[in-house]
């Protein structure tokens, strides 16, 4: 054999394993759903640390809005919910590496997210809000006025995003837990935070009002169930699910009980 006709051979093969790999990738992309139903179980993520949406209660069980939306939209599925709390920084990448089948952690939907995931429609409608020290309830009329002072985020969310491209002169200070970040707030460290606006409330409270919301909410907020790219059965069957838990009441029931209001719409 001449070394051309032997080129040509090899040229052969690896286009052949390359088309292999691309069509065995096709026959597994759109499976997940499938294998949800035969384990009888959906792994979700949700930090666990994020009141009303997810905490530990007093009896040391995950609780809360996203924890009680979480096993009500596995029932509608027809199956069991695994929660598996995880950080917020790495809670999509274990998303990506299949150690999550989806993500219900108030994840706000974005054009930029959903290049590289899928979003369920939205099942709760929020604002971004500055909480303060009660003392400071008036320091931050608008968005504008955070300029200059220390602001403080959770890393890689949308808030920080948003504070980077609308206040690029806030003194922006990112936290990979909230427990540390509504310590700092309390002590002084930072002089405000910015976080969803539903959970601010649950914050109020939780803290004996020492903190207060200061000024209108900054901008619009849709969450949605994170899912992976290329999994068109399971967008539609958590659509489906989202969709029958409005039309029966349980998504409205669940908000009132966590919000005293319907947030879902």
């Amino acid at each position: 054999m001449n070394i051309s006709a032997f080129r040509k051979r090899l040229l052969v093969g690896s286009l052949g394993l390359v088309l292999g790999a691309g069509l065995l990738g096709q026959a597994v992309a759109g499976e997940q759903l499938d294998s949800i139903k035969k384990a009888g179980t959906i792994n979700v993520g949700l930090e666990g640390t994020y009141p009303p949406f997810s905490f530990v209660g007093a009896d040391g069980k995950l609780a809360g809005f996203e924890v009680e939306f979480s096993e009500a939209l596995a029932k509608k599925l027809g199956v069991k919910v695994k929660l598996q709390p995880t950080k917020w920084d790495g809670i999509l990448a274990a998303l990506e590496s299949k150690r999550l089948d989806a993500v219900i952690n108030q994840v706000t939907i974005s054009e930029e997210r959903k290049k590289k995931y899928d979003f369920s429609e939205p099942y709760t409608v929020s604002g971004i809000q500055a909480l303060v020290q009660k003392k400071d309830v008036d320091k931050f009329k608008t968005a504008q006025d955070l300029a200059g002072h220390k602001v403080g985020v959770g890393l890689g969310t949308n808030y920080e995003q948003w504070l980077k491209d609308n206040v690029p002169k806030a003194i922006i200070k990112t936290y990979d837990d909230d427990p540390t970040k509504y310590q700092d707030l309390r002590v002084g460290r930072i002089d405000a935070i910015l976080v969803d606006r539903l959970a601010a409330f649950e914050l109020i409270k939780k803290t004996n009002d020492t903190l207060a919301v200061s000024g209108e909410p900054f901008s619009r907020q849709e969450a949605g169930i994170a899912l992976r790219k290329g999994e068109p059965e399971l967008l539609a069957a958590v659509n489906k699910a989202i969709d029958e838990l409005r039309a029966d009441g349980t998504l409205k029931k669940l908000s009132e009980k966590y919000f005293n209001a319907d947030v879902t719409q």
